[in-house]
This record gives structure tokens, C-alpha cells and sequence, in this order.
């Protein structure tokens, strides 16, 4: 036996078994890999594939979309059969059910022309109800947070003038300031959170922040034209980990996707009420990589109260390139350019009297808005996706008008008026990473992110023209006493590093923790005037004071969201989260003859909670049902007190008023009555939906004089809004009714004085309601829409202001019609 042969041949037969192995286990491992996928091809009715069709697995919540042979390949349910839909515009929508045991599969899709506005509505609501925000959705995570999404496709509303009322109808427990400016601006608030130009939320457009600056002055000037909108996405709780420390959330506008045709040109006319008009024309379209989306939105109206003109300019447009499936290159610029006059606040008396008269005819308003945002995504496999955002704002902001804290004052040409500026320039980058990955067949996530933000931004206050007319420069000649009030600089930095992670314990049960590192630094360098008054308005005292103030802290913000999925369309969701927002130095430097601000203000800390059920029954009822508190420490608000700086006025003082809660139960309803009943008729639809908040608060302890046990300001009881939308073929309507219960506008809860003719900054927002109706019929190419807003001609009112556009009451629009005519070519 020759012993060197059989070494040879036993060492043959060895690697020939480790060659069988490898292969044999390549082979499994990639048949193991494909039965977690379902792949297929897409074709017409006559055999032509088709690309760019959205692919839904409602079983696994992923989605993907169908490449140029019309290929597709989505992740299957771990557990059994996937529900997979398909969708392209003018293709019927279809839905199947793929067994466990199929991993190809062939879907032919028939083309439909001329299809309805209901059954195009049907189709929507089916997309909508599978595509509302996920627990992952390409760098973010939405798991265990309460979450809403607004399909502005769905709405039959006033989108012209951005009425707030209607278009965020069904998000549940949001307060509003409503005023006839056209929706240039949007002020919305909720449990207790002041609505004032949306400050308490971190405010985004396609992802990027939009406010003026997110630390020093989160207040938005600026709201993208309902008219542009995809949809708007609300996440509040624990959205502070990922977005910012606001104990608001996040509200992000999500601009139109470009059209999948070469070019598509839509324009919409609006008249209205008060020499409404508006005019709202895009242009959009996809040529191979490339696609783009720009629209202009111009504006003008008068007003309902005299005084209260308006014009604006907004350009926008989106660029973008697909390098390869996996990495796209997206471009924005934003241009917004408005001038409003402002025709001021009332006392109580007046608005009584007369809530259409105005005493004020020297305020106007100007805001010029600029922003960029780079955005830079890739897809390192089919697991792992990567963002990165460059983002910039270069914007101005002015006001000059007669202010004086007597509302009923009259305002005299000739006069000395308040000139504010401020101009605004910040850039910040943020960059994402998510991973997913399988633990136990089970698909968790792992994110992680930074953010870099700095701004330089610059405030002036000091006496206008004593004209009446637009005039934004400084009068320090014309009036010497009154020069130099305040002028001061504001540099910032931040610095944020956030991650959360998604554990899938089980195919139902989620536990989502997650951090954010937040280094800020905000700064004030200039100086302002200190002027004390005596009863006969005789100077007592005129100082300046110079200051270079430096906050410097760093934060650490934890939170967990929890999520259980029993079954399809139903989850339990649960999330704690901590808070914080930084004072604005901003404020504090700001002079207002009603408003006094504590010069020791600092930072609101506290936290935020949510528990609830939400999903749908069987594709007729969709619902969410939820009980939250928010606790604050170190609340600021305001409270009605002789001026502490030794004037004799009474003013509204803005301090830390001590510690308080805010707590309720949210609940919004949605059937579809047509779907009940009336399932057989395609071209009928019918929806009825009901929205309701119950809130309380209380303030637990305070320093302050006669708060504690107080209610928190801004906290309706009651905060009801329901109604309906009925269509048949072409034709839809939708009525909504509002009611709003009484609030308070300061922590000491100052009663309303009817026959207070003197301020109009005290006192309570008077409970109220208003129903709109709005209609929209479909030709062809063509589509018009009218409506009337508050059809029952209430007068009402929602804000008491201390500044502009006040001080007093500012009413809100009675009775106004609207009418739209749309071509899409």
C-alpha cells in the first residue's frame, strides 16, 4: 500500500467535500436569502412592463418601487402570507396576497383614463392609509411615536389662503391664531403650547428647518403654499429626540413630488372676499436622471378690518438627479417676499362694538425669506441608508408701527412710531445613518446622527417716520429722544448627536430608546435703553445699559417609544421623552409697552408623554385614540402686574413661572360611511370624521404671586372639530364644524372686562365655533373650487397680542367666499 498515494487521494477527497460544503451552503444561504424576498415583473394588460410603480407589503410596512423592466423586489412577511398593493397614476390599483410559498410572481396592472375624482379619491385613500408614517422610513424612525400625516390631495378646502382651520382639521388637540393675512404666516400651538408663528415646534420644509433661528428665535415667517404640498407630517412626544428639544415636535412640509411626464404645467386663479386674488402656477417633470419641481405663488387681498392690506411673492424650486438607483443628489431654493399692513388690536369694548373697525393706520409689516437646502441620499445595500443635508437662511424680518399699550390711544400722523428689524443668517448641516438588521427574523434598526447650526443674526429697535406709509428706516434724527432702544447681535452654536434604535422583540412588539447630546451656546452683544415713565408720562429715569451675555450648556435628552401590533392595522403605542427649549435672547431685548420680560428668564426643562391605540377596521374606520401629559419646569409665561421696572403701567411680565402639568385624552374618528353601505357604488364616496381633545392643566407650584392651582394659558378644555365629505363622480364637498372653548392668556388667569376700552391684552380668548363648506368639481383638464368660509358669519377672536400685530385683540375673518379655477396641461 503506497501510504504517500493514499495522503494524496484522502487529501483530494477532503477538499473536494470542503468545495461541495461551501457550495452547498452558498446554495442554501442564498435560496434562504431569496425566500425572505418577492420579486416579479409588472406588465400592462397587453404585455408592457412598467417602471416606477409603487410596490406596498401592508404585512411588513416596507415599500419599494418597480425599476425600468418593470422589476420589483420586496422584503416578505416572516410569519406567512404578504399583502402586497400597487399603484401607479391612471393604472387601477390592485391588491394581492402573496402565499408563503411564492417568492416570483407576475402582476398585470390594466391602464385606466378618465377615471373620476371619487375613484381617484378611493385610490388615494388606499395609498394613504399604507403610506402614512412608518416606524422606519428611509434615515428616520417613527416607531412608538404619535404620529399624523395630512394627504393634501385628500382635502377639500380652502388651500389658496393656507386656512389652518380646515387643512389641519383631523390633527388632533392644535390650537390656532387666526388672521386676515392670507395664510401668509401659520401660528399653531397645542396642550398649552403658545401658537405664536409656531415657535414651540421645530418647523421643516422637505426635511430642512425653516424657522428663523431654531434657538434664538424659533418663530416661522414663513409657511410653504398649501397648494405645493404632498402632505404634512406632525410627530410630536418623543420627536425631540430625533428633530430638536421642543416639547412641541415636529411639523414638516413635504413639497410635491415632480411629475413622472417630461413637463406638466398646472396653474390655479383664486378670488375671494375683500379683493382677494391669488395665483398659484408650477411646473414639474422627470427626463431620465433628472426631474424638477417649481412653483410661484403671488398674493393680495385687503382684508376684512380696514388697514390690513397685503401682497406677497414666493418662488420655489426643487432640482434633482438620480446618479443610480441607490444615490440621488436634490437641490432647493425657497424665495418669499411679503408687505402687510396691519390694522392693529382692539379692547374688549371695541371688538364688542365694531370687531371690523381699526384705529391703527401707520403698522406695517415686511418679511424677505431666503433658504437653501443641499441634500445628498445613498443607499450603501438594501439595509443601510445614509442622508446628508447642507441647509442655509438668509432672511429679514421688519415692523414699524404705533404700539402704545392703551389700545384705544388714537393714532396721530406725525407721531414718533416702534421701528423693530431683525435680518437672519444661519447654516447648519445634518447628517443620518440607518441600519436595519435581523435579529431572530425580525427586523430592528439602529440610527444615528449629528447636527452642526450656527447663526449670526442682528436686532435693532429705535423710533420710525413719523409718516404712515412703509418706511423701515431708523428716524434717530426726526425723534432723538427716542433713539437707540436696543441694537444688539446674536451669535449661536449648536451641536446635536442623537441615535435611537428599534428592538423587534417579536413580530408585534417593538421597544424604541433613543438619546440626543445637545451643546448650545447663545449669545447677546449690544445694548438697549432704559426709559421709566410716571403717571403724566414724565421721564424718571433714561439709562443705557451695555451687555455681553453668554449662555453655554449642555443637555442630554433621553426618551423610549413602545410599540405592539397585535394585528394588521392595529397598534398599542406608548412614549416618554425629555424636553427642553432655551430662552431666546431675542425676546428678552425686545421693548414692548405691554410687555415686560424678566431680565434672570432661563431655560424650560421638563418632559413629554404619550399612551394610545390607533389603526383601522376593516378599511371603514380609521382611528387614534390617546391620553398624554406634558410637565414643565421652569414654565415661562406671562401674568398681568404693575411694571416691576418702576413705570407705572400695567404690563403682561414674561418670567419663569414656576412648574406646571398639562394633561388630556385626544381622540380623531374617521368612517366611511360609503364603504358601509354603500360598497357597490364605485362613484359615491362618503366620509365622516370627528376630532376631539379634552385638556386640563394646572400650575403645581410658583413663586409668582396668586398662580398656583392657576390653569396653564393656551389650554382650551374643549377642542372639538368634526364634519364630512361627500362626492359623486366629479364632484366633492366637505363641511367642517369648530368649536373651541374658552382659554386663558396668562397664568393668572385674568377674567374678560367687557367694558375694558383701555388694553385688550387682559383677560380670556371667549369660547367660540365656525363652520366652512367647501366644494370642487372636475372637467376634463379643468377644476373649479369655491367655498365660504365661517358661513354663519361668527365674530370671534383667537389671539390676544402684546406686540404685532396688536397689542389688543386681533378679530378673526367673518363671512368670506373663494372660488378657484385649476388647468393642468
Amino acid at each position: 500500500m503506497n501510504l504517500s498515494n493514499t495522503k494524496t487521494g484522502y487529501y483530494h477527497l477532503t477538499m473536494q467535500l470542503k468545495d461541495y460544503s461551501t457550495l452547498f451552503f452558498l446554495v442554501f444561504f442564498l435560496n434562504a436569502f431569496s425566500q425572505n424576498k418577492i420579486s416579479g415583473v409588472i406588465k400592462t394588460d397587453s404585455g408592457e412592463t412598467i417602471s416606477l410603480v409603487s410596490v406596498y407589503n401592508k404585512t411588513t410596512e416596507t415599500k419599494t418601487v418597480s425599476n425600468k423592466n418593470g422589476e420589483f423586489e420586496i422584503e416578505r412577511s416572516a410569519t406567512g402570507n404578504s399583502e402586497l398593493v400597487f399603484y401607479k397614476e391612471n393604472y387601477s390599483l390592485l391588491e394581492q396576497t402573496i402565499p408563503a410559498s411564492e417568492t416570483n410572481t407576475t402582476v398585470v396592472l390594466p391602464r385606466i383614463t378618465n377615471l373620476s375624482e371619487v375613484v381617484i379619491s378611493k385610490q388615494r385613500d388606499k395609498v394613504f392609509a399604507i403610506s402614512k408614517l412608518k416606524d422606519i422610513d428611509e434615515t428616520a424612525i417613527y416607531a412608538g411615536k404619535k404620529t399624523e400625516v395630512i394627504s393634501i390631495n385628500k382635502l377639500t378646502a380652502n388651500k389658496a389662503t393656507n386656512n389652518a382651520r380646515q387643512i389641519f382639521a383631523q390633527v388632533v388637540g392644535l390650537t390656532i391664531n387666526e388672521s386676515s393675512d392670507g395664510g401668509l404666516q401659520l401660528s399653531i400651538g397645542g396642550r398649552g403650547l403658545n401658537p405664536n408663528r409656531t415657535s414651540n415646534f421645530n418647523t421643516r420644509q422637505n426635511g430642512y428647518d425653516i424657522s428663523a433661528d431654531v434657538l434664538g428665535y424659533p418663530e416661522s415667517y414663513y409657511a410653504t403654499p398649501t397648494e405645493a404640498l404632498e402632505e404634512i407630517q406632525v410627530v410630536r412626544g418623543a420627536a425631540s429626540l430625533q428633530y430638536g428639544t421642543q416639547f412641541g415636535g415636529l411639523v414638516n412640509f413635504k413639497t410635491k413630488t415632480p411629475s413622472s411626464k417630461p413637463i406638466e404645467f398646472v396653474t390655479r386663479n383664486t378670488i375671494g372676499s375683500y379683493n382677494l386674488y391669488t395665483n398659484f402656477s408650477s411646473l414639474s417633470g422627470t427626463s431620465r436622471k433628472f426631474s424638477y419641481y417649481a412653483f410661484y405663488n403671488f398674493k393680495k387681498g385687503d382684508g376684512f378690518r380696514p388697514n390690513s392690506e397685503f401682497k406677497s411673492n414666493n418662488y420655489f424650486a426643487n432640482l434633482n438627479y438620480q446618479f443610480t438607483p441607490k444615490t440621488s443628489l436634490h437641490f432647493d431654493y425657497t424665495y418669499f417676499d411679503y408687505l402687510a399692513q396691519q390694522a392693529g388690536g382692539l379692547t374688549d369694548k371695541m371688538f364688542n362694538d365694531d370687531p371690523t373697525q381699526s384705529n391703527r393706520s401707520r403698522n406695517w409689516f415686511a418679511v424677505n425669506w431666503n433658504l437653501f437646502a443641499l441634500r445628498f441620499k445613498h443607499k450603501f445595500e438594501d439595509n443601510a441608508d445614509f442622508s446628508l443635508q447642507l441647509f442655509g437662511l438668509d432672511a429679514s424680518r421688519k415692523a414699524i408701527g404705533f404700539r402704545s399699550n392703551r389700545v384705544s390711544n388714537p393714532d396721530i400722523e406725525g407721531t414718533v412710531r416702534d421701528l423693530i428689524v431683525g435680518d437672519f443668517v444661519n447654516w447648519g448641516a445634518e447628517a443620518r445613518y440607518l441600519k436595519q438588521y435581523k435579529i431572530n427574523d425580525n427586523t430592528s434598526a439602529f440610527l444615528i446622527g449629528a447636527k452642526y447650526y450656527q447663526s449670526r443674526n442682528t436686532g435693532i429697535q429705535g423710533p420710525g417716520s413719523s409718516g404712515s406709509d412703509a418706511n423701515f428706516n431708523l428716524a434717530n434724527a426726526e425723534f432723538p429722544f427716542y433713539a437707540n432702544q436696543s441694537d444688539y447681535t446674536f451669535p449661536n452654536l449648536n451641536f446635536a448627536f442623537f441615535g435611537e434604535n428599534i428592538f423587534k422583540i417579536t413580530p408585534h412588539f417593538s421597544i424604541t430608546p433613543g438619546f440626543r447630546f445637545e451643546k448650545i451656546k447663545t449669545q447677546a452683544i449690544g445694548s438697549y435703553r432704559k426709559i421709566n415713565l410716571d403717571l403724566a408720562g414724565n421721564v424718571i429715569l433714561d439709562q443705557t445699559i451695555s451687555e455681553d451675555n453668554i449662555k453655554d450648556r449642555n443637555v442630554v435628552l433621553l426618551g423610549i417609544g413602545l410599540s405592539y401590533k397585535p394585528q394588521n392595522r392595529i397598534e398599542f403605542y406608548g412614549n416618554l421623552s425629555q424636553n427642553y427649549r432655551s430662552v431666546t435672547f431675542n425676546d428678552i431685548r425686545t421693548v414692548s409697552p405691554s410687555q415686560v420680560i424678566d431680565p434672570n428668564i432661563t431655560d424650560e426643562k421638563g418632559f413629554s408623554s404619550d399612551i394610545g391605540i390607533r389603526g383601522q377596521i376593516s378599511d371603514k374606520v380609521t382611528f387614534d385614540a390617546s391620553a398624554y401629559a406634558l410637565y414643565y419646569d421652569d414654565k415661562i409665561g406671562e401674568y398681568e402686574t404693575k411694571n416691576p421696572n418702576g413705570s407705572a403701567a400695567i404690563v403682561r411680565y414674561r418670567a419663569n413661572i414656576g412648574t406646571a402639568i398639562t394633561y388630556g385624552f385626544e381622540t380623531m374618528f374617521d368612517w366611511s360611511v360609503s364603504k358601509t353601505f354603500f360598497e357597490e357604488k364605485e362613484n359615491f364616496v362618503w366620509n365622516v370624521f370627528s376630532n376631539v381633545a379634552l385638556t386640563d392643566s394646572e400650575y403645581l407650584k410658583s413663586d409668582a404671586p396668586n398662580i398656583q392651582g392657576n390653569k396653564v394659558e393656551f389650554v382650551p378644555l374643549y377642542n372639538i372639530k368634526s364634519g364630512m365629505g361627500i362626492g359623486y363622480k366629479n364632484f366633492m364637498t366637505s363641511l367642517q364644524f369648530t368649536y373651541v372653548s374658552s382659554q386663558f392668556t396668562e397664568a393668572n388667569n385674568s377674567k374678560t372686562d367687557a367694558n375694558d376700552n383701555t388694553y385688550g391684552i387682559f383677560g380670556q380668548v371667549p369660547s367660540y365655533y365656525v363652520a366652512d363648506i367647501s366644494t370642487s368639481y372636475k372637467w376634463k383638464k379643468l377644476k373649479l373650487e369655491a367655498g365660504i368660509t365661517n358661513f354663519t358669519n361668527n365674530s370671534y377672536f383667537t389671539r390676544r397680542a402684546t406686540g404685532y400685530p396688536g397689542p389688543g385683540i386681533i378679530p378673526s375673518d367673518q363671512r368670506t367666499f373663494y372660488t378657484t379655477l385649476e388647468f393642468i396641461f
